[in-house]
């Protein structure tokens, strides 16, 4: 099979040697040796997040809790933020679940203002308020402290639940400074693993709260997942043993870069990304609002993303066209999990060949 690296909004690039450990022997998930591996994992991601909050790994995509902070930690109300397609699917989410749903939406491209949460929030009180951290669709990174802060000024018992999917392990995430209450991710983004496994982080206001909500589900109830974690470093169900052998391997890499270094890196190929965007193109983006993980490139020239994408799939690279309503109106370059600033430029060099860039 031809090896096309990824440089879209993930998944993304997985190096060989984490891809090796996916071939570890199977083990059962009520072994002593499964048990030992939770173990092992929790610590790594304690001291890589920099949390006492409690961590949960389930075998799920992020999409998976991000029902689960609905079921889990709102009885009625809850307001949805919406910058993108992301805040639009919690929405949709919540409303399915049949929760009294309200949404505070900006134009695509745009950040919420703290002003604007707190306005929200002074009108009527909120068990949550569902916040997307880092939007994909448009490549805008909300302001998270300050929108948290905002909340909390208003309403301290409001739980602030974040879609941190596409900026954990690769920008700046203090849970308990930042008051938040629920942060999950997936493991196909800047974690740099496969898809199948969603991490989620909780305060102990939220488990508090989810101890009196009812009806929270059965696959995602967090607080059975709990029970089992401190019982047994186990979980209900059965677990993606593989996808936990391969986060163990990638957590003792993360830990070995340092956590800081990581988001540097990340900062960096952000930077590279943004220049280049600018000098060939534009950016879609607020520019005081720029994802660390993903730069979404309006096309100004008008060219063919599916075009430009066939050229280098024979190179080996892909990126991703606009996603939704911006498809064809922008695209998208991807510049999470173990990638460089040298193979983002390099992917972008290879850009410049094909369309005749100068």
């Amino acid at each position: 099979m031809h090896r096309v690296k990824l440089f879209i909004p993930g998944p993304t690039e997985v190096r060989e040697e984490i891809l090796e450990a996916l071939h570890r022997p199977m083990i059962g998930h009520r072994s002593p040796e499964f048990s030992d591996l939770m173990d092992r994992v929790l610590h790594k991601l304690r001291r890589a997040l920099r949390t006492d909050f409690r961590i949960q790994i389930h075998t799920s995509s992020g999409s998976g809790l991000m029902e689960a902070a609905i079921r889990n930690f709102v009885e009625k109300d809850v307001l949805v933020t919406v910058i993108g397609a992301f805040g639009e699917r919690w929405a949709r989410i919540a409303e399915s679940n049949g929760k009294n749903t309200d949404v505070l939406a900006v134009e695509w491209g745009e950040a919420i203002t703290p002003e604007q949460l707190q306005d929200a929030v002074k009108k009527k009180h909120y068990e949550a308020v569902c916040i997307t951290h880092n939007e994909t669709s448009t490549g805008v990174m909300n302001p998270l402290k300050e929108l948290a802060d905002a909340v909390k000024d208003v309403s301290p018992d409001t739980l602030i639940l974040v879609d941190a999917v596409s900026s954990m392990f690769g920008a700046p995430l203090y849970f308990g400074d930042w008051q938040l209450d629920f942060v999950l991710t997936g493991s196909q983004k800047a974690l740099a693993l496969p898809p199948g496994l969603a991490i989620g982080v909780i305060s102990e206001n939220a488990f508090e709260k989810a101890l009196t909500v009812k009806n929270r589900g059965y696959y995602f109830d967090l607080v059975e997942m709990q029970k089992y974690v401190d019982e047994r470093r186990q979980t209900p169900t059965t677990p993606g043993i593989s996808l936990f052998y391969a986060l163990d391997a990638q957590l003792d890499r993360i830990l070995e870069e340092g956590m800081e270094a990581r988001w540097e890196r990340h900062r960096q190929m952000a930077e590279v990304a943004r220049e280049w965007a600018r000098k060939y193109f534009d950016l879609f983006a607020d520019p005081d609002h720029l994802s660390w993980t993903v730069t979404t490139v309006a096309n100004t020239r008008g060219i063919s993303v599916a075009e430009l994408n066939a050229e280098l799939h024979k190179r080996g690279f892909t990126i991703s066209d606009g996603y939704g309503k911006l498809k064809g109106k922008t695209f998208r370059i991807g510049h999470m999990g173990d990638l460089t600033p040298a193979e983002v430029q390099e992917l972008l060099l290879n850009i410049e060949s094909i369309l005749g860039l100068e």
